[in-house]
């Protein structure tokens, strides 16, 4: 695969080198992946940086990061060179097994929508690795290549991620019908919560705090009486009867549509979080992951059809 020019311009097998070095995240592992010696590696990543006139990478104790000039080149190059390995059959074979698709997500969503709508796709014969956590955490690790896609809450900024929104994420203000009946909205606005029970998933009121500010157009002064780090926790806590707290719509639809929780108001414009489905530039084609990625497009219209 190579087209040597003989002018100092940039060729074929020293983009071909860079792309495996910047998906590999070393020079060592991208060696292996085009056949070359470290030293022929690091020979022709010099030539491409005297081509295009700027560094591609800074050398770390273990392995290389990518510079800003690395990831606009790996965003031009990358469909080309992947096109062009399928043409001279260099890819690697459709036979062989697929890896698992590593996605990443908040644990609530993916419990209560996403694995649901992917279950066709394991039953299909695709395999899936869950990771569980914070949106800035699940970016940082689709950044470095150790999850192929993440469901976040934050729109991840940047040229290396791309990012899709999926749905909304609207937050009401619910209990139990027995606690509803002893709650007066306006009281809440007015932050007397006298007999009335905080429920949240933080010691902080995140979610609580941004639908105050959001719908009373106030600040919320007020403290949790039960403090539990799962919004299913939470929810299973006030169905219970044990105050009242603001969750995502999707997380409770079922429990209000069988009356075992009541919305204590239905504003016009409620507080909503756009969900995105990021993914990294520049991968390695992954059937899988793509699929994954259609089969979450194609279900989130439909979770925006019921929301609606």
């Amino acid at each position: 695969m190579r087209h040597r020019q003989t002018d100092g311009s940039v060729d074929l097998a020293q983009l071909r080198t860079f792309l495996a070095v910047y998906r590999a995240g070393s020079i060592t592992a991208g060696a292996a992946q085009v056949g070359l010696s470290q030293p022929t590696v690091t020979t022709q990543l010099q030539a491409l940086e005297r081509g295009i006139g700027r560094p591609l990478f800074e050398r770390l104790p273990r392995g290389v990061t990518p510079t800003a000039a690395a990831h606009d080149l790996a965003v031009r190059v990358s469909d080309p060179l992947d096109a062009l390995e399928i043409v001279v059959g260099n890819a690697p074979a459709e036979s062989a097994a697929e890896p698992p698709v590593l996605l990443g997500g908040p644990a609530e969503l993916l419990a209560a929508l996403v694995l649901p709508a992917l279950a066709p796709l394991v039953a299909a014969g695709v395999r899936l690795t869950v990771v569980t956590g914070l949106a800035d955490d699940l970016l940082a690790d689709l950044r470095v290549g150790k999850l192929d896609l993440v469901l976040s809450t934050i729109r991840p900024r940047g040229r290396t991620l791309l990012a899709e929104p999926l749905a909304d994420e609207e937050f009401v203000l619910v209990a139990a019908p027995a606690v509803a009946a002893g709650v007066d909205p306006e009281r809440l606005r007015a932050n007397d919560f006298t007999g009335v029970p905080l429920v949240s998933y933080a010691a902080d009121l995140p979610i609580v705090r941004r639908y105050w500010r959001h719908v009373f157009g106030t600040r919320l002064e007020a403290e949790a009486a039960l403090v539990i780090p799962d919004l299913r926790a939470v929810l299973s806590a006030v169905v219970a009867g044990a105050g009242v707290s603001v969750l995502p719509r999707y997380l409770c639809s079922r429990e209000l549509a069988a009356g075992n929780l009541v919305l204590l108001l239905d504003p016009q414009d409620a507080p909503i979080n756009t969900v995105y489905l990021a993914r990294r530039v520049g991968g390695p084609p992954r059937v899988h992951a793509d699929r994954t990625r259609d089969r979450l497009l194609e279900t989130a219209g439909i979770w925006r059809a019921c929301a609606d």
